[in-house]
């Protein structure tokens, strides 16, 4: 069993982890797959139980803790981050939907084997259909075409619709090596290539009555609600730090090259060449923004977590706009951050082997995961009008 640890040991943990990941994290870019080696790394850290409370054999770590753990591992790898990610928010899943006696048994069993968790949770697509039996199970057909994580994993949150006219949403917790599973292993997309995100496939898969998530189930109260929130905030701190990440490259990279500055420059050398400068500064300026955004956001989240069930609406629809606008800021930045830099790095710069341009797949494939444009208007609306999101699976 791996050692439960504190904030500061975490943080230790994961900056170590972070150094050996970014050792490897272009080569594993180019080659895409499964990141075993790393994930069991991460694994063996303690890192899986932070968030478990103390009374349940974890480190009772707070999301703001959390967040930044996350962060310092997407910095130099995004692949990495999300995964670990996704095993927290699948965590927080099972808390949100099911009842005391599922997520407790659940998080305990977390912190005492090591199960790193996967995500096939998709409310969307109604692309798997659940059909109850007569002892009270269901037996799970379909396949989710989108399914982070699933591979190597120990765990799996997956949604399925009812085989009844409503065809109702039923989402579930499951072991990965269930009898009829199958992973695909098709994820070949230009960004986030070591996610495992690729396609899954239920056959006859049995799913326990008591291993469905319906006490409270999904949007049946505003807290059980946030979980799309928190989905948010998890993508806007991951996409601040890919744009962090891609920012303390470029200023290292410049700090250490010996080119000369731009014929027409009047400047000693590059690094005090003005344009280079200008475009430095402006993207610090617009860095920090949206890394202000992001941790106003962030300080949210733990008050709203700890009242549980006394979450109101109107709690939550204001963590929702709070959380829209880090989505927004750190989406719209970090754009821009990824592909400008090359205007600092220059031509050389854009050489396959040094991998600059992972920074902006990464982001550009992650930050199509839902529209921002509908983030836009619900800010909008609410400066406007007064009006809070509506609660649904992605706001």
């Amino acid at each position: 069993m791996s050692k439960v640890l504190t904030y500061e040991e975490a943080l230790s943990v994961t900056k170590n982890l972070a150094a050996d990941f970014a050792k490897t994290a272009v080569e594993r870019d180019h080659k895409g797959g499964t990141p075993q080696k790393e994930r069991d790394a991460i694994k063996q850290s303690g890192l899986l139980k932070f968030f478990i409370s103390k009374e349940l054999g974890g480190s009772g770590g707070t999301w703001v803790q959390l967040l930044s753990i996350i962060r310092e591992i997407a910095k130099v790898d995004s692949s990495l981050a999300h995964l670990y990610s996704f095993h927290n928010y699948q965590l927080a899943t099972v808390r949100l939907y099911g009842t005391k006696e599922q997520w407790t048994a659940l998080h305990k069993g977390t912190a005492e084997n090591g199960w790193f968790w996967g995500n096939a949770l998709n409310q969307i697509r109604k692309d798997v259909v659940a059909t109850k039996q007569a002892d009270g199970s269901y037996l799970w057909n379909g396949v989710k075409n989108f399914a982070t994580g699933a591979k190597d994993s120990d765990y799996l949150t997956i949604t399925g619709s009812e085989d009844t006219v409503e065809g109702a949403t039923l989402v579930a917790a499951i072991p990965t090596n269930r009898e009829g599973i199958t992973i695909g292993g098709n994820w070949d997309n230009i960004g986030q290539r070591q996610t495992d995100s690729g396609i899954l496939t239920f056959t006859n898969v049995k799913v326990f009555a008591n291993e469905i998530l319906s006490n409270p189930g999904p949007l049946s109260t505003p807290f059980s609600s946030a979980r799309a929130l928190i989905g948010q905030l998890v993508f806007a701190n991951l996409f601040l730090s890919i744009a962090e990440g891609a920012y303390e490259a470029a200023v290292s990279y410049v700090r250490q090259k010996e080119t000369k500055p731009w014929l027409s420059s009047l400047a000693a050398t590059a690094q005090k060449d003005p344009l280079l400068l200008r475009h430095l500064g402006e993207l610090w300026v617009k860095l920090e923004g949206a890394r202000l955004l992001t941790e106003k956001a962030n300080a949210k989240i733990d008050p709203l977590w700890q009242k549980g069930e006394a979450v109101t609406e109107k709690d939550r629809g204001e963590f929702a706009i709070e959380a829209a606008v880090a989505r927004v800021a750190a989406t719209q930045v970090g754009l821009e951050l990824t592909s400008r830099i090359f205007e600092v790095l220059g031509s050389r710069a854009t050489t396959s082997s040094l991998g600059f341009d992972r920074f902006w797949r990464n982001l550009r494939t992650q930050t199509l995961h839902d529209p921002i444009d509908y983030k836009i208007l619900a800010v909008g609306d609410f400066v406007l009008n007064g009006a809070i999101p509506t609660p649904s699976f992605y706001s």
